[in-house]
């Protein structure tokens, strides 16, 4: 097959020959006039649930999560991880389980690159806990773990926790070790602990400037502290909502490009229409203005965002250019989420994961034309 776009890189126009791989990436004598480029296909690394389906549910039937992948590669995503949060240790084998078989059943499945575990070795105070039932919060179980993995038939990449928890340390060396990536989120460490956590092998910071305390001291505190560990990379959501345009400046400039990458952390909610919806056992709201809180109150319980959004928000909010923005969505979040075949952008050998996409350079706006999955047309924009 083959597929042609602007290279964001060079500038010029590309047609890029595939098959389940890139086999060649040639240059085009004649440029279009109508702005559409080719990128490798858009990652996003925490996905709770998206158009109506929550990942979180055990009885999440194959077919309803098979539409909300087909949503999800409508907005340019081609990778993600499904995200299983806090939870009961039935229920969150459950949907691990249910994931995982959904992932080897359905063609759609491979978009499930791996899965991601937040919680429950996370914070149980309020604030840093965020919208995750207390009654579940615990700490770090290695024997647990295990048997998460063993329902996840291995599929477990990335697990976020706070090392707040004694023997924490031990924890994370010992995922590492088994080739998971730990995040550090949902936290009240001390300076102290996060140290450690670093040492002990914790690359990653989850939705940094989320899950924390509404005030914090001055300094030092648990943001400055992920902020300034230069062998921390970190997640940000890009909403418009979650973080103050300020902070996502300051905290990008903090991480660099080369150590930043957006997630969605969609919910179930994302896509559908405002009103009332239950998380598991949690009860929230997706408001007009996009926001998704618990039901009555004002704590935010994910989001309803999009990938193609938060590109565009990211460019409008801190300034990215086109180029730096779609770096935070690909090359970054395959590094740092150990993708294979995903790290050297539009190269052969590469998987055949591509968008074609319009953007409009007076609104801002992108526009999400064709979506490519292993070489095969899986989606187009709404």
């Amino acid at each position: 097959m083959k597929c042609n776009g602007i290279d964001l890189g060079t500038g010029d126009e590309i047609e890029v020959r595939f098959s389940d791989l890139i086999e060649g990436v040639d240059p085009l004598l004649s440029r279009s006039s109508d702005f559409i480029y080719v990128t490798p296909g858009w990652i996003d690394l925490q996905v709770n649930g998206f158009a109506g389906v929550d990942y979180n549910s055990p009885s999440s039937s194959h077919e309803e999560i098979a539409r909300s992948i087909r949503a999800i590669l409508q907005t340019g995503v081609t990778r993600f991880f499904p995200t299983v949060i806090t939870g009961s240790p039935e229920d969150m084998s459950g949907a691990l389980s249910n994931l995982a078989q959904a992932k080897e059943a359905m063609w759609e499945g491979a978009a499930m690159e791996a899965f991601h575990l937040e919680g429950p070795y996370i914070s149980p105070e309020d604030g840093p806990r965020g919208a995750h039932p207390a009654r579940w919060v615990r700490p770090p179980d290695l024997n647990e773990f295990h048997r998460f993995q063993e329902a996840a038939r291995g599929n477990i990449r990335l697990v976020t926790l706070s090392p707040e928890w004694p023997y924490a340390p031990r924890f994370i060396e010992a995922l590492v070790g088994e080739g998971v990536v730990v995040s550090i989120g949902h936290t009240r460490a001390t300076p102290e602990e996060i140290a450690d956590a670093v040492n002990a092998g914790a690359t990653l910071s989850t939705h940094i400037g989320n899950g924390a305390h509404a005030v914090l001291p001055r300094h030092p505190n648990y943001i400055w502290e992920q902020l300034a560990e230069d062998r921390l990379a970190a997640s940000f959501i890009v909403d418009g909502i979650h973080l103050a345009p300020s902070f996502l400046k300051v905290a990008l400039r903090a991480k660099g490009l080369e150590r930043a990458l957006l997630v969605t952390d969609a919910v179930m909610p994302a896509g559908c229409a405002p009103g009332k919806y239950k998380l598991g056992e949690v009860d929230v709201e997706l408001h007009s203005d996009g926001s998704v809180r618990l039901l009555g109150g004002t704590r935010l319980a994910g989001s309803a965002l999009r990938m193609d959004r938060a590109l565009q928000n990211v460019i409008r909010i801190a300034g990215l250019s086109l180029r730096e923005a779609i770096t935070l969505a690909t090359r970054n979040p395959a590094r740092i989420g150990r993708i294979a075949s995903r790290q050297r952008g539009l190269n052969p050998g590469e998987r055949a994961d591509l968008v074609r996409f319009r953007f409009h350079d007076a609104t801002g706006e992108i526009e999400v034309l064709e979506t490519f999955l292993s070489g095969h047309r899986v989606g187009a924009g709404d």
